[in-house]
């Protein structure tokens, strides 16, 4: 009789799946950077782009529902960046490391759009300084005031925050911008701020405000070039206006 050895173990079906196998969204990922590479970011739709920076942040999960998610809760890829840490934390699949990754990212972007703005010898496009404030404030979820000082040839000598408030008001003083004004040897300002709501049409309160400031400055030979509002929907400048 002819022996018997044991009988082989059946496979299971972990022992059969191959154990390299990768997941199902590393093509995607892969054509997703073969596209940035290629078109740039321009080319890319705002969660495509979310998708990429989410990428780093969570490197094992598909990342595109999330990205989707985000752009339609917050409104875009601006409005997922400025929204705070807290906020971003709320929606699932977001914690505290990703959120502030995220922040990262928006204070990367502030950082390189004021750095071109005072590599400027002289601040004479009006667009450049436009797509500066809609980057540094046009996606806050509370107002801020910020005064470009410049000198006699318009070149940036300061860019200062002068204060923060609340969804829809924050508290000048015309007297304390005039005198750092002074301080700085600035012989003209732009005035900028945001407004939350999106909607960048002056209010009452910022017509008299700004005309206050430029009453007191120009005895003093300080000019007050403009007051921009910027939002998500666009920005308005005083100037044209013809509101000085």
């Amino acid at each position: 009789m002819k022996a018997v050895g044991p009988r082989p173990k059946a496979k299971s079906f972990q022992d059969s799946a191959q154990p390299d196998l990768e997941p199902h969204y590393t093509g995607h990922r892969d054509r997703l950077r073969e596209r940035f590479r290629t078109a740039g970011g321009e080319a890319l739709p705002d969660y495509e782009l979310l998708e990429l920076v989410l990428m780093r942040s969570i490197p094992r999960r598909d990342v595109k529902p999330l990205a989707k998610l985000l752009v339609n809760r917050f409104g875009g890829f601006g409005e997922v960046l400025g929204a705070p840490v807290e906020r971003l934390m709320e929606i699932d699949g977001i914690g505290e490391s990703t959120a502030i990754d995220l922040k990262i990212v928006a204070a990367a972007a502030r950082r390189m759009a004021r750095g071109e703005v005072a590599s400027r010898q002289s601040l004479s496009s009006w667009k450049d300084v436009i797509d500066y404030c809609r980057t540094a404030m046009a996606f806050e979820d509370r107002e801020e005031f910020r005064i470009l000082f410049l000198d006699k040839r318009n070149g940036l000598i300061a860019d200062e925050k002068q204060g923060q408030g609340t969804v829809d008001h924050t508290p000048v003083y015309p007297r304390e911008v005039v005198k750092r004004a002074l301080e700085l040897s600035a012989t003209a300002l732009i005035l900028v701020h945001n407004h939350p709501s999106g909607d960048p049409t002056p209010s009452a309160a910022d017509i008299r405000m700004t005309q206050d400031i430029a009453a007191i400055a120009k005895p003093l030979g300080i000019a007050l070039h403009d007051h921009i509002i910027v939002g998500r929907n666009g920005h308005a400048s005083f100037r044209g206006l013809k509101l000085l």
